[in-house]
């Protein structure tokens, strides 16, 4: 084995997209910084994720959006999604699986890359070992950020899972044909927005949930009306249903699950989705006192904490980003901390004491009081902040307010029989929205006003004076407003 040693700045592991902002904010900074990747740069969030699963989506929804409107209804008819055509769109937004374009913008942004599996050795050191054994031995000047990312979780004792070959979000985001039958395992977002996916483009889809609804972190409606969008399109839903079994003979053909109860299914491919794992037990993590395979856990910041400094005195220096630090495992969330900690490694590089308070340049606040999230189901599904239920877990006095979205002019111009529901959740001691869930065709684009809302923590009698404009589904703001204010 070959082994050189190199001196940067700021070293980063992962190029996924909270990587690759740590790596552009440091270097805008004047830090001279290097990212570590052992596979395509972009990481999971390009290739395997959000871009190629909105890409599957995408046409479902305009599908569905020109079906509800008298006029276009007849243009379209009977007529169904070109699985080909789909597939070869989908490929083009995960870049063919290749990584051309994105090393380059490394490399136009000054961010130096490093190829090959990158381990914790030591305080500011990272050893990379490449595809072809040699090593190369970073050192970092100021900081190394951790920004592994996460991986799907399989179910640890059930019979002939490895052998069946279920597929994870890399399978079902990434398959090059439509399978005949699919079976989803897991309620979650990745359950859901799959079945939804691969049931438009013509496989007969079976989703097996083991609790007694689907979108369990969300408002209960959410889950409810998704339940109906995906038994409308002809997907099976059942609840209550546990695998404990699978087979798939020989290796290949249909997969054969047993059900908790003794009933069977057959599929030909099968997808578990249910719950992610941080990408931590093979980076070294025990070279600097932190226990391998788990979580990270950060300051607000991202400064892990924790970890063994200079000669054990503690020393800020290590950062971990994005899904790593299970503070909210979304692709956007991740990005914002990415801001927030290549913003921290500058001002301690720079000697400037941080602003940790809430809402300060070096605290990621948002996570816990505003992260927004979309499910792309139909109908979609936007929620950020608080659930009345973790709201009233966290102590406040609230009351809900609900509006049929459908009610507003907007809406019923957007689509005929436009059904959907929005709700916000409103503190009453501060009057004050610190949540909102909306559901129905094409809210996804309303949620940043929610966002705003909450994130702002806009007064109710501010927000009064942000006049919606008409006929639009934002219409409903108005409406939802009116009952906050009683």
């Amino acid at each position: 084995m070959t082994s050189t040693a190199e001196e940067y700045d700021v070293i980063v592991l992962g190029a996924g997209p909270t990587g690759e902002n740590v790596a552009d904010r440091t270097v805008a900074a004047g830090l001279r910084t290097v990212i570590v990747e052992a596979e395509l740069v972009g990481g999971e969030c390009s290739y395997w994720a959000c871009m190629p699963s909105k890409a599957l989506l995408r046409p479902v929804a305009a599908l569905a959006d020109a079906r509800a409107v008298a006029g276009s209804r007849e243009a379209v008819g009977d007529g169904r999604l070109d699985p080909a055509a789909v597939l070869a769109r989908r490929n083009s937004f995960a870049s063919d699986w290749q990584d051309d374009g994105q090393v380059r913008w490394l490399r136009d942004t000054g961010i130096e890359l490093v190829r090959g599996h990158g381990r914790l050795a030591g305080v500011r050191t990272v050893a990379v070992e490449a595809e072809d054994g040699s090593e190369r031995v970073l050192t970092a000047r100021h900081a190394v950020a951790v920004c592994t990312g996460s991986r799907p979780v399989l179910p640890a004792h059930v019979p002939g899972l490895a052998e069946a070959r279920p597929w994870t979000n890399r399978e079902a985001t990434g398959s090059p044909t439509v399978p005949g039958r699919l079976a989803v395992v897991g309620g979650g977002v990745v359950g859901v927005e799959m079945a939804a996916a691969w049931r438009a483009l013509g496989s007969e889809v079976v989703l097996l949930v083991r609790g007694d609804g689907l979108l369990p972190r969300m408002e209960p409606f959410a889950g409810e009306l998704v339940t109906e969008g995906l038994r409308a399109a002809g997907v099976d839903v059942r609840f209550g249903t546990e695998v404990t079994a699978l087979e798939r003979a020989d290796g290949s053909g249909p997969v054969t699950l047993t059900l908790d109860g003794g009933g069977t299914l057959t599929a030909d491919e099968v997808l578990y989705a249910t719950g992610r794992a941080p990408r931590t037990a093979d980076i070294g993590l025990e070279q600097v006192g932190l226990k391998p395979g788990g979580w990270l856990e950060v300051d607000d910041s991202c400064t892990v904490l924790g970890v063994d400094g200079v000669d054990g005195d503690g020393g800020e220096w290590l950062y971990a980003a994005g899904d790593v630090n299970h503070r909210a495992l979304l692709t956007h969330q991740g990005k914002y901390q990415a801001r927030i900690t290549g913003a921290a490694i500058a001002a301690r590089a720079e000697g400037r004491p941080l602003d940790t308070s809430r809402w300060g340049a070096h605290a990621a606040s948002a996570d816990v009081a505003g992260a927004p999230q979309v499910v792309f189901t139909q109908p979609e599904v936007a929620a950020v902040g608080l659930t009345r239920a973790a709201a009233e877990a966290a102590g406040l006095r609230v009351k809900t307010v609900d509006h049929e979205i459908g009610s507003v002019a907007g809406a019923s111009l957007y689509g005929d029989d436009y059904r959907g529901r929005a709700r916000v959740v409103f503190d009453l001691d501060r009057e004050l929205i610190v949540g909102a869930c909306l559901v129905g065709p094409g809210v996804a684009e309303l949620l940043h006003s929610a966002t705003v809302a909450v994130v702002g923590e806009v007064p109710i009698d501010r927000l009064w004076h942000a006049v919606p404009a008409y006929p639009t589904i934002s219409e409903v703001w108005l409406r939802l407003l009116e009952d906050c204010r009683g």
